[in-house]
């Protein structure tokens, strides 16, 4: 094994007692919590080396890098699922539809109906994505109003070619992770309000939130998806 590859176990094998110990704190079963490894800033060497210890999920923030990453790596038989974790233009859907196996980043209706018109041109099934919520209200953030987020769900299932499968949010950078736990327990509560409602026909299941230095807090609160990066490759 070499060095990058024990690094990388290393931090993996540390992430995944961090989810363990939070889902046992939260009475989850912790295997109901999906890690997506965020590559942007990491080669291919990285990417085999997570493919090998069984990380199935991997995310990318921008389309340019995740098209091509996707066909490089399959040119070297690593088959990950790949998720574009960042904000998605609508330009710019057509060429994310092929490779991603789900999208965390809508946040608009446009969007979604943007997804939708290009899934049927290319005879694709219903395309899974997030609807993002800017919980914490900070004017940089992109997402919806958590109080616009249920029209646009009911708005989204009259789309044949997109199934909504969850909401996702991003807390403010903080030292502290516990300055986060309002903003995930927000995004948590604002789900189970909407599954109560039927707003979206069927539940939604999916959490996305937390990130390398809240990921035990989101996963108390509640997270099925929490996208990691640093802490995996330091």
């Amino acid at each position: 094994m070499t060095a990058l590859q024990q690094r990388i176990q290393t931090n993996l094998g540390r992430i995944r007692g961090h989810i363990a110990d939070a889902a046992a704190r939260s009475r989850r079963d912790e295997a109901n919590v999906r890690l997506v490894a965020v590559t942007k800033a990491v080669g291919m060497d990285e990417i085999a080396a997570l493919v090998a210890l069984g990380v199935a999920d991997l995310g990318e923030n921008r389309v340019e890098q995740l098209v091509p990453r996707a066909a490089q790596a399959a040119a070297a038989g690593l088959c990950p699922r790949w998720h574009m974790i960042g904000h998605l233009q609508r330009r710019k859907v057509r060429d994310v539809l092929p490779v991603a196996t789900m999208i965390h980043g809508v946040d608009s209706l446009r969007l979604l109906e943007e997804i939708d018109k290009r899934a049927a041109a290319a005879s694709l099934g219903p395309v899974a994505v997030l609807l993002e919520v800017n919980v914490s209200g900070e004017e940089q953030k992109y997402g919806l109003r958590p109080d616009e987020t249920p029209e646009t769900l009911r708005r989204a299932t009259a789309l044949p070619h997109v199934q909504v499968r969850g909401l996702m949010t991003m807390a403010p950078l903080a030292e502290d992770a516990e300055l986060s736990r309002p903003v995930f327990r927000g995004l948590r509560e604002l789900r189970d309000r909407l599954n109560e409602s039927g707003a979206c026909g069927h539940p939604l299941t999916e959490l996305s939130m937390g990130m390398s230095q809240d990921y035990a807090v989101a996963v108390e609160e509640g997270a099925t998806l929490i996208r990691v990066g640093t802490a995996l490759f330091l």
